[in-house]
């Protein structure tokens, strides 16, 4: 089966890539796939994360394999990700840069005997020269993990009472 793609790089303006790839390939193959298609080496470190609907980032799907338990690209088929419920994927490339890149299952189709996968069918938008600046904000609503907020500042402590 081929899985078709819409992978739309997080800028203002409208940049995306289809691409088609075969289910049986690896996360890695597709990570080489979408570098190529928006004009990378594919040689920095990069990572997809599951995500929802709602591009509520969960777990990392890394590119290497970091010994902690974390099945790394190679190890994830296409098919064994994409099912019925989950259509989406958070892609970032370039970790000092990151490139980030919302991934969304368009279709499931048959193979075509004459095309070579993994396959970019539509391309719109260029790339910038570097990548978007990301904003991040912190929710100001709420506290600490423990729920308090913190009662003594840091002028508020006596070097004194650590000895």
């Amino acid at each position: 089966m081929i899985y078709r793609f819409r992978v739309i790089l997080d800028t203002k303006e409208d940049i995306l890539r289809d691409i088609e790839i075969e289910g049986a390939a690896s996360l890695e193959d597709f990570h080489y796939a979408i570098a190529q298609a928006f004009g990378f080496g594919g040689r920095e470190m990069a990572s997809f994360y599951r995500t929802n609907e709602n591009w509520d980032q969960g777990e990392e799907i890394p590119l290497v394999d970091m010994d902690d338990g974390i099945v790394p690209m190679g190890q994830e088929q296409i098919d064994d990700v994409f099912d019925a419920e989950n259509h989406h994927l958070i892609y970032v490339y370039d970790f000092l840069d990151l490139w980030t890149f919302f991934i969304e299952l368009i279709e499931i189709g048959e193979n075509e005997l004459t095309t070579l996968y993994p396959n970019l069918i539509f391309a719109q938008g260029e790339v910038p020269e570097e990548a978007p600046q990301k904003d991040f904000v912190a929710n100001e609503e709420e506290s600490d993990e423990f729920g308090d907020e913190d009662e003594e500042g840091i002028d508020d402590f006596n070097d004194a009472d650590f000895y």
